[in-house]
């Protein structure tokens, strides 16, 4: 993309690579699962790079490309013996550390409404309060894994409210998207995400996000789960 300042790339691929980095630690940094992720971004940085995804009107929507694949994932973790012996062994405190990453893509989301490149309600100063989680997870992670002052019912709320504001961001996103079930933004549609390294928010730290919150919540119930927060 050559129409907006190079600072605001930068930033959104460190944000990405900060998801990555605590989901590895998280992982009790397994290789596997960090190469799986690593030629998941390399694969989207083709298709971004090659505008794959600027072909709105196929059938059916290329943008499915981002998200069903980690989507599937997810529900292949949570609903197989494999998977759910990973999301039990995950270091959960990492699982809060995460999501450090919503702060700058926030940062990034609001630049990208000035160059035009999303529409104002996907930013802070629109329908997008995402930025509440940011915000909060180092005081859950400082309190919650260092201090030990937080109940598990406490962490439990944050996590479920979290996703709350994770969805409404994802669904006012998709449908300021400018595909044929488009329903915000006409003046002003959401189409960074069409472009690399933009496609990494629905494809990469979207998924990361939503994980993070739902393995958490599957520890902080103890279902199947050491609580490993070392």
């Amino acid at each position: 993309m050559e129409n907006i300042p190079f600072y605001i790339e930068l930033v959104f691929i460190f944000s990405a690579f900060i998801a990555v980095y605590f989901f590895y630690k998280a992982s009790n940094y397994s290789k596997v699962w960090l190469i799986g992720i690593v030629l998941w971004m390399l694969v989207q940085m083709a298709m971004g790079v090659s505008e794959f995804y600027l072909n709105t009107s196929a059938v059916p929507p290329r943008f499915l490309l981002m998200i069903l694949p980690p989507i599937t994932l997810i529900l292949a973790l949570f609903n197989t013996q494999k998977g759910k012996a990973f999301i039990a062994q995950l270091n959960i405190k990492y699982l809060y550390a995460l999501h450090i990453a919503r702060i700058p893509v926030e940062l990034v989301l609001y630049w990208l409404s000035i160059e035009k490149m999303v529409p104002q309600l996907m930013t802070f100063e629109g329908r997008n309060f995402d930025i509440i989680a940011g915000i909060t997870a180092p005081i859950i992670y400082y309190l919650g894994y260092h201090k030990k002052m937080l109940s598990n019912k406490l962490m439990l709320t944050w996590n479920i409210l979290c996703i709350g504001l994770l969805l409404n961001i994802v669904i006012n996103a998709i449908l300021s998207a400018p595909l044929a079930f488009q329903q915000f933004a006409f003046e002003q549609p959401n189409i960074a995400v069409l472009y690399f390294p933009f496609n990494w928010l629905p494809s990469i730290v979207v998924p990361l996000v939503l994980f993070a919150h739902l393995a958490a919540i599957r520890q902080l119930l103890g279902v199947g789960s050491n609580q490993n927060m070392g």
